[in-house]
């Protein structure tokens, strides 16, 4: 659906080249929700804005729906924009509009009688629970319903894409987790591809299917949600994951010397991930059973990413050498993931 061959982004200034994007690449599916997330001045709504050419890409090629758009003349440009639909951080809704007119803006520059407007408004007005607020003007509205505003002019030109530019970043968590909700919607019921940008994880990792981060310009890291969320790879993608699930160590821990070896009275520190339904199974009970080994919880923590449960247990395993061995043996059966940190007297 959506393809970007070596994008490169440059601003030239007085002061100096500015390198916003350096030969990034992704490919995008059809029907998904695709999040990238990075820092700000990381590049990504440099990105997004290339998708549907907002910025012109410096070098590179930019394919929507089998369509270069970095070959197209303004007027090819201009019709093909027609399929990308796009929400900004900030609403940027026409105060003196009306709900109704807001969204029936873009229809109106293409040209459709008011007849044909009223046909395509009104079911977006019941798509994003605003069929009260019609009449309403953008001053009357709360954050959560400007934007839903905002989602329903960008839907009303029946687009294939749907780029958010930091779509929720002004809200508060309840209102985002409602449009969330609402985008999750769309995504399904229109088989619309999504793309989410973002610097919050929170976000990625209750929507997305799939994550790219982006640093310095530069795609880092890129994989399923799951896949980035249980096992990042770079430490800025495990810095994103560190803001919603705690992975250090406790304070009492951290100026406890580790060591890789065992010693008679020493203790065995384990991180150990639950994935899908063996997030609801009595492990530890299990294990203190099987294996004559005292165990304690340090930190443990349960999240939901797109539906699929997933846990983490930071433990303290104490016993015989043998016992220890035969615990981390029991532990691997289980198909868990597992972090060996070290010993602890």
């Amino acid at each position: 659906m959506i393809e970007l061959r070596d994008i490169e982004k440059t601003y030239y200034t007085k002061t100096g080249d500015i390198h916003a994007l350096c030969k990034t690449s992704l490919t995008i599916n059809a029907g998904e929700i695709f999040g990238v997330i990075g820092q700000s001045g990381a590049g990504k709504s440099t990105l997004i804005r290339c998708i549907n050419m907002l910025e012109t890409p410096t070098n590179g090629q930019v394919l929507v729906d089998g369509q270069d758009l970095t070959a197209m003349n303004e007027s090819e440009l201009r019709k093909a924009r027609q399929s990308i639909g796009m929400i900004f951080q900030h609403f940027n809704l026409l105060s003196s509009r009306t709900v109704f007119d807001n969204i029936a803006f873009p229809l109106e520059i293409q040209g459709l009688s008011k007849t044909e407007i009223r046909k395509k408004v009104e079911p977006l007005l019941e798509l994003v629970g605003l069929e009260e607020r019609r009449e309403h003007y953008p001053s009357q509205l709360s954050g959560g319903q400007k934007q839903r505003v905002g989602i329903a002019r960008a839907l009303a030109s029946s687009p294939k894409v749907l780029l958010c530019d930091e779509a929720t970043s002004a809200l508060d968590p309840q209102t985002t987790k409602s449009i969330l909700d609402l985008l999750r919607d769309i995504n399904q019921k229109m088989n619309l591809t999504i793309v989410m940008i973002t610097h919050q994880m929170q976000v990625v990792k209750e929507i997305c299917d799939h994550v790219a981060v982006i640093e310095n310009g530069k795609i880092i890291e890129e994989g399923t949600m799951f896949d980035l969320f249980t096992n990042p790879q770079t430490p800025t993608t495990k810095d994103f994951i560190k803001s919603i699930n705690n992975m250090e160590l406790p304070e009492l821990l951290k100026n406890t010397p580790i060591s890789k070896e065992f010693t008679n009275g020493s203790k065995l520190l384990v991180r150990i991930s639950f994935i899908g339904s063996s997030a609801g199974e009595p492990l530890i009970s299990s294990l203190v059973k099987r294996c004559d080994v005292d165990v304690n919880i340090l930190y443990g923590n349960i999240e939901n990413i797109k539906d699929t449960p997933y846990g983490t247990l930071l433990v303290e395993i104490s016993g015989t050498a043998k016992a220890l061995t035969s615990s981390m043996d029991y532990l691997k059966a289980r198909n868990l993931r597992i972090e060996v940190i070290g010993y602890v007297s």
